[in-house]
């Protein structure tokens, strides 16, 4: 069935913003400027002025922030970085592509990492913590940075789902050693392919990074030290200063569409972790947890809502993980709510109505069906 309520509206975001949008790629275009220029310099400096930081440098995907950063901050072999194991795969693999070992440690109610866990899981080897701001809810912050203080690691902050959230009045991305964000198509501001930034507040770190996105050239023949390609297009930083204008309302549009299903979703049926007074939530998804909830998303299927799962499996019981020894049962929080969590629509282009229909599907599949369990 034709979902007449999708997951995701990059159609309607074109539609809207499509007289906008077009003088600004034939501009692009026209230019002949399609790798660096002006527009990477705006956006690194528009960007780190909304994240409320000194320092960003454009790069090609949020995974190549994390790489570059983990390498920039001399993570390597034999190091070890502690993170969740209920992230998309990218963090951990960026840890494993920079010769470093993943420390996973198990997640709290919200699926965010559990900052009780953390201390217990530092070694003589570990290096970094990188906490990951999961559906666009900042983490725990305040003990995470307690516990690196006391130990001197360093903080990687897994903000790609995260832009404009904050914690206890900071912004993501600004409350570690760096901020990692990914501008890919789905998120909140978003490209159209795909991009990312890196944000820091110290110049060291900004400066090796700019010279490792381009293969550690200072000029077009001197290469200092060796580095990868990992630029921005120029048309991807232009369609992001455009839309970081923006920015604010779809997050303000995104907040209301949560709460919204916070005020008609049936709380007996369904499990949505509360936003704490200290938490600024930006929804890049939202996430409930549920009984029997392949049945349900097949159902929603069926009255043509989309849906996504956001992740199904675990990092750590993924194959490409086998050689890190965990296995099933090594952080049960994170393993059952990967039975029960749904992604659920929460895009600006939604009505009221669709929310209220998308609320009332979801409350009427568990009137309709007493589990016992």
């Amino acid at each position: 069935m034709r979902q007449k309520i999708p997951y995701i509206n990059l159609s309607a975001q074109w539609d809207q913003e499509r007289e906008k949008l077009l003088p600004i790629l034939n501009r692009i275009f026209a230019s002949g400027q399609y790798v660096g220029g002006q527009e990477i310099t705006e956006f690194e400096n528009q960007v780190a002025q909304y994240c409320g930081v000194k320092y960003a440098v454009a790069l090609n995907s949020g995974t190549d922030a994390l790489f570059c950063g983990l390498v920039a901050l001399g993570i390597g072999s034999g190091d070890e970085v502690i993170t969740p194991p209920n992230s998309f795969i990218a963090s951990t693999a960026a840890i494993v592509h920079c010769g470093a070992k993943p420390v996973f440690v198990d997640v709290n109610p919200d699926q965010n990492i559990n900052p009780e866990m953390i201390e217990s899981a530092i070694t003589q080897k570990t290096k970094s913590i990188m906490p990951v701001h999961l559906t666009g809810r900042v983490a725990d912050m305040r003990p995470i940075l307690e516990i690196a203080e006391k130990y001197q690691l360093s903080v990687i902050e897994d903000a790609a789902q995260s832009i404009g959230s904050m914690y206890d009045n900071q912004l993501a991305g600004g409350m570690g050693t760096i901020g990692c964000f990914s501008t890919h198509p789905l998120k909140n501001l978003n490209a159209c392919g795909d991009g990312g930034f890196l944000t820091t507040n110290k110049k060291d770190i900004a400066e090796k990074i700019v010279l490792m996105r381009n293969h550690g050239l200072i000029d077009r023949n001197k290469v200092v030290r060796f580095g990868i390609v990992s630029r921005m297009d120029t048309i991807q930083a232009a369609i992001l200063n455009y839309r970081l204008q923006g920015l604010p309302d779809v997050i303000e549009k995104r907040r209301k569409n949560a709460a919204l299903y916070h005020q008609l979703l049936n709380s007996e049926s369904v499990f949505y972790p509360p936003e704490k007074g200290i938490e600024f939530n930006t929804y890049h998804t939202f996430v409930i947890q549920v009984k029997k909830r392949d049945e349900l998303q097949s159902y929603l299927e069926k009255k043509g809502i989309g849906t996504s799962i956001n992740y199904p499996i675990p990092i750590h019981l993924q194959p490409s993980s086998q050689f890190l020894g965990y296995k099933a049962s090594d952080f049960p929080i994170t393993e059952e709510q990967a039975k029960h969590i749904l992604s659920i629509p929460i895009h600006q282009f939604l009505s009221k109505n669709d929310i209220q229909k998308i609320a009332q599907s979801i409350n009427e599949f568990f009137e309709g069906k007493r589990f016992a369990n």
